[in-house]
């Protein structure tokens, strides 16, 4: 019998995700996934656009473009060309897997196989569950929805999340669409929250800094940054502030749904289990 929903607030669902984030994130930079693709063939950059597209099927990199949104387009060309002709995405989803569960367990250690994974992989996967019943509008995720749930309770664990990721990620992006928001545009209102460190989504997005600086003045002219901020500190108007908070309250809004599977004490739950994890997890490194 399928659980009922239990309402959830907008913000219960943001935190839920920021903090399990780091548990599905880790695979992407982990130094175990590297190597694993390697040794199917490819390397650098193709490995992250390779694994995270996998579940569409062998797409090409227009695909890849549109679904991952913010990336320099020539760089996820270059970074996909002839990737499937070295090998299957068949190939790639179970490398991704058993990357997930070994660079994981290298970091989090005996805590790997406790009850309490066992009780958030269960939590993380009812919520995931209630989030496949509705995949319209969102390729990526619906990709991953259709892919095999893995055995043991800390791949269950990090496969949860990182359908949870996409579900929301995939409707964050038609957000940023509907307010005529550019993946370039959405990288630089990022960084003006000084949120992150200044050069680090221009360094793993591919722009170049004349890209950069010209979706900065394409901002400054809607009124959304600050006149006279120079490339290295942006700062948001009043405006750009209204706007870029709209699209994230939206995007938590838009989350909602998974997580009344499990409602607020759930969620909880869920968090309490999942912190010492997701912080270990960044202590090790997996995000670095």
């Amino acid at each position: 019998m399928p659980d009922q929903p239990s309402p959830v607030s907008a913000i219960t669902a943001r935190k839920t995700w920021r903090t399990l984030e780091p548990l599905h994130g880790m695979v992407y930079f982990a130094p175990e996934a590297e190597a694993s693709y390697a040794r199917l063939g490819i390397g650098g950059r193709a490995g992250y656009f390779a694994s995270r597209s996998a579940p569409m099927g062998a797409v090409g990199a227009g695909t890849v473009v549109a679904a991952f949104f913010n990336f320099e387009p020539s760089l996820v060309h270059r970074s996909m060309d002839g990737v499937w002709d070295r090998t299957t995405p068949a190939a790639v989803l179970e490398a991704r897997t058993e990357v997930a569960g070994a660079a994981l367990r290298r970091m989090i250690g005996p805590a790997a196989d406790t009850d309490d994974v066992r009780t958030a992989a269960d939590l993380a996967r009812r919520a995931a569950l209630r989030a496949c019943e509705r995949t319209e509008g969102r390729p990526l995720f619906g990709g991953h929805a259709d892919l095999p749930w893995p055995d043991a309770p800390l791949e269950t664990l990090w496969h949860a999340q990182t359908l949870l990721r996409e579900f929301r990620g995939d409707g964050h992006i038609a957000l940023l669409v509907e307010h005529g928001i550019s993946g370039i545009e959405a990288l630089v209102l990022h960084e003006a929250t000084a949120q992150l460190p200044t050069t680090l989504l221009k360094d793993t997005r591919g722009w170049t800094d004349d890209e950069w600086d010209a979706a900065a003045v394409a901002l400054r002219e809607r009124g959304w940054l600050a006149p006279g901020a120079s490339a290295d500190h942006l700062a948001l108007t009043d405006e750009g502030s209204r706007v870029r908070n709209a699209v994230e309250e939206a995007t938590d809004r838009l989350a909602v749904r998974a997580y009344e599977a499990i409602g607020e004490d759930g969620c909880g739950t869920l968090r309490g289990l999942a912190r010492p994890l997701s912080r270990t997890v960044v202590a090790a490194s997996g995000l670095g």
